[in-house]
């Protein structure tokens, strides 16, 4: 996909997300329509996408679009749980190359994962996006999907 072309996308994504969310304090419904937004927009390549959400020291999961998925992640443990504890957007190209990865699908093959804020600053969860091939994810994912989690964190007020 061209560079402008997906730009462009995650554009029109932002916007859509910024009219769904806005008004709207129902968190899972919002979240669940967020996570049809995001696979519909982009499924060449978000073969599964998602939120889990904080709770106590683990992260539950949430609203998503793909296969079955993993219930509970510890903070610190795979990608997300690691996203959560370093406070970080992490991309990586090949999940079996990272360092304790969860396989809660063999399917996944590269990952991005995004905190969630809420209002006093703390990670309320994060977005996890999974893709079937590898290095699918770059900087200007991590950017918009960041875009994304700051319109959550704003709109919903966590």
């Amino acid at each position: 996909m061209a560079m402008i072309d997906k730009k462009d996308k995650y554009d029109t994504l932002c916007a859509q997300i910024q009219c769904l969310s806005e008004g709207e304090n129902n968190v899972i419904g919002v979240l669940s329509n967020v996570s049809a937004a995001m696979h519909e927009t982009f499924p060449e390549s978000y073969f599964w996408v998602g939120f889990y959400l904080v709770n106590g020291d683990e992260l539950l999961l949430g609203p998503f679009q793909g296969s079955v998925a993993c219930y509970r992640i510890k903070k610190g443990r795979g990608v997300c749980g690691k996203a959560w504890a370093e406070n970080s957007t992490i991309i990586v190209d090949d999940v079996d190359a990272f360092p304790g990865h969860i396989a809660c699908s063999s399917l996944s093959r590269s990952e991005v994962v995004v905190p969630i804020h809420s209002s006093n600053g703390d990670v309320y969860g994060v977005i996890d996006i999974d893709s079937k091939e590898l290095a699918t994810f770059d900087a200007t994912d991590g950017l918009y999907i960041e875009k994304i989690a700051n319109i959550l964190s704003k709109q919903l007020q966590f």
